[in-house]
């Protein structure tokens, strides 16, 4: 009779093992889609207007702007403002969301995939060969070139991905360190930071999902 307490639990801690890999597609999702994560992921309050028991209170926003910081001073001339979140990996895959931002006072039209350009610690180009498409370094939903119009405000976003190569903690080669995004090929670029930065080093390889217009 005891063997059988002992294999369910053993059956259970091999399935927990097992979902535990579905983490990057999740966190993933919850990058490109914001609004799938507020729904399900908003605290409901109680009676007296605070989080109910056993829930965690939502992160604050980012603090809005001082004073002295205006909306031209913070817009490229451009009119777009390019901006990258965290780092998601697993199993040496690495995916890292890029966020394009209509901050001017016109529409922005995007059609494709953005230009990107990749350079070291020292600013020199690394030879980096950008993929319009993912494949065939993951399988990951890409919309594919079609019309996105973003008015004063929006965004639309692409998916950087990579497969992670060892990099000189001391020098840093091999990384991504500075990385120079436009909206497409020739246009205008801006020069991003990405924490941690992108350790591609001799795999050479960056796929890029075409641009989707974000949800309101």
């Amino acid at each position: 009779m005891t063997g059988i307490p002992v294999r369910r639990t053993l059956l259970l801690a091999a399935l927990a093992a097992v979902t535990a890999g579905c983490g990057l597609a999740a966190e993933i999702d919850r990058e490109v889609d914001p609004a799938r994560t507020r729904a399900s992921t908003q605290p409901r309050p109680s009676a007296t207007g605070a989080p109910s028991p056993g829930t965690r209170p939502a992160a604050p926003g980012p603090a809005a702007p001082g004073p002295a910081a205006t909306a031209a001073e913070e817009c490229p001339a451009s009119g777009v403002r390019v901006s990258t979140g965290a780092v998601n990996a697993a199993m040496g895959l690495r995916a890292m969301p890029v966020t394009l931002t209509n901050c001017g006072t016109g529409e922005q039209r995007l059609n494709g995939y953005p230009g990107v350009r990749v350079r070291d610690v020292d600013g020199r180009p690394m030879d980096v060969t950008v993929l319009k498409g993912p494949e065939p370094i993951t399988s990951l939903d890409d919309p594919g070139p079609h019309p996105v119009t973003l008015r004063p405000g929006e965004s639309a976003r692409s998916v950087f991905v990579w497969r992670y190569s060892t990099v000189d903690a001391a020098t840093r080669r091999g990384s991504g360190v500075h990385v120079d995004i436009a909206p497409a090929a020739g246009a205008a670029q801006q020069t991003v930071q990405p924490d941690g930065g992108l350790h591609i080093g001799e795999t050479g390889l960056l796929g890029t999902t075409a641009w989707k217009k974000v949800p309101d």
